[in-house]
C-alpha cells in the first residue's frame, strides 16, 4: 500500500509539472565572430551580438517593454595595485592593495541607464555595472569586497576605463524591433588574449525574466604567438636569445655609429 501511494503521489507531481506553464520568453543570441585573431597589424576591432525574445502562444505583453544588459567579462588576473606618496620630496610606491581574480576587460552594455532598467538591490545582486561588480581585494590576510567610493577601487576603475578595458555604456543595445536588438562589443588594441565570458540578460517591469550565456575566444597568431609560446614554454632558451639580441644590437650600433 505505501508504493502504491508513493507512485500516486509521484504521478500527481509529474502531471503538475507538466500542466504548469513553461518559461514565457526566451533569449536567442549569435555573436558575429566567436573567434578574434591578434595579429601584429591588430588595432581592435568591434563584434556585433545580435538577439531575439522569443515568446510563447501564452505570453502576455509587457507593459514597459523590454531591457537587455550584456555583460562581457575577459580572463581573469591577479592585480597588485599601489598608493604613490611623497616621502623626503621623492615619490615612492606605498601601501599595496592586491585585486583578487579581477577581469582583464569588462564591458557592460545596457539598452537605457541601469537606473532605469532595475532597483538598485537587483543591479547589486546581480552584479550589474561597474559599481556593483564584485572586485575583492586582498588585505593583509583577509579578502573582500569594500565599498564603492574605496579609494583604490575607484582608481582601478577609473585607470581601466581610460585604458579602454572597462566600460559601461547605457545606449549600447539598440531594439530594432521590440523583439529583435542588436549590440556592438568594442575590443581595444589592448585587448588580453583569452576566453570571454559573455553574459545576456533579458528584464521587463524591472525583474530579470531570462539569461543566457555565450563566449568568445581572442588569440595571438603569427610572430606575436610564436614569440609568446617561446617565452612560456621555453623561458631558459627564450631569455638566453634575448640577451644575445640586446648584445648583438649594441655591438651592431657601435659599429654604425663608430667615429674614426
Amino acid at each position: 500500500m505505501k508504493i502504491c501511494h508513493v507512485l500516486r503521489t509521484a504521478v500527481a507531481l509529474a502531471a503538475l509539472v507538466a500542466a504548469a506553464p513553461a518559461g514565457a520568453e526566451r533569449l536567442i543570441t549569435s555573436l558575429s565572430n566567436h573567434r578574434v585573431l591578434v595579429t601584429p597589424s591588430y588595432a581592435g576591432e568591434e563584434l556585433v551580438l545580435f538577439g531575439a525574445v522569443e515568446r510563447d502562444a501564452q505570453t502576455v505583453a509587457r507593459r514597459s517593454g523590454y531591457d537587455v544588459v550584456i555583460t562581457v567579462t575577459g580572463p581573469r588576473r591577479t592585480v597588485v595595485t599601489w598608493r604613490k606618496e611623497r616621502v623626503l620630496g621623492i615619490w615612492v610606491n606605498a601601501d599595496p592593495r592586491v585585486f583578487e581574480n579581477a577581469p582583464t576587460y569588462l564591458a557592460v552594455l545596457a539598452s537605457r541607464p541601469l537606473d532605469q532598467i532595475a532597483t538598485k538591490d537587483v543591479l547589486r545582486r546581480l552584479q550589474i555595472g561597474l559599481d556593483y561588480f564584485l572586485l575583492p581585494q586582498r588585505i593583509g590576510a583577509d579578502t573582500a569586497d569594500v565599498v564603492a567610493n574605496d579609494p583604490f577601487r575607484t582608481a582601478f576603475l577609473r585607470l581601466r576605463t581610460e585604458e579602454g578595458l572597462y566600460r559601461e555604456e547605457p545606449n549600447a543595445v539598440t531594439f530594432l524591433t521590440p523583439n529583435l536588438f542588436r549590440a556592438g562589443i568594442p575590443l581595444p588594441a589592448a585587448v588580453p588574449v583569452g576566453t570571454y565570458e559573455i553574459d545576456v540578460k533579458l528584464f521587463a517591469d524591472g525583474a530579470m525574466i531570462a539569461r543566457t550565456p555565450s563566449a568568445l575566444e581572442i588569440i595571438k597568431v603569427g610572430f606575436e604567438q610564436f614569440v609568446a609560446d617561446a617565452a612560456r614554454h621555453h623561458s631558459l632558451l627564450y631569455g638566453f636569445a634575448t640577451a644575445m639580441l640586446a648584445m648583438f644590437t649594441g655591438w651592431f650600433a657601435s659599429v654604425v655609429f663608430r667615429r674614426d
